[in-house]
């Protein structure tokens, strides 16, 4: 009886075979812009209205906390705090 080819754990011949070293090695800004030109063209919107969204969420969050007064960000009452956590 032959043992299935599962069981030998071999690895099949287009596993063996040397796999091409991918395009990975763009180290200089020159050469990473040029990437950026094989990017499909249906994206590009996409990446606008997200990146603007992004903008948008930071520019809100941050004016938020700057300008609203009635939000606390530090803890108020240190000293009835402070006494609480003895009682606890």
């Amino acid at each position: 009886m032959y043992s299935s080819p599962i069981l030998r754990m071999m690895p099949s011949a287009r596993m063996m075979r040397p796999v091409p070293k991918e395009d990975q090695t763009a180290h200089t800004v020159s050469q990473r812009l040029r990437k950026l030109r094989k990017i499909p063209a249906e994206l590009i919107p996409l990446g606008v209205v997200v990146g603007f969204a992004v903008f948008a969420a930071g520019y809100s969050s941050f004016r938020k906390f700057y300008v609203d007064k009635n939000l606390r960000l530090t803890r108020q009452n240190r000293k009835d705090d402070d006494h609480a956590a003895e009682h606890h």
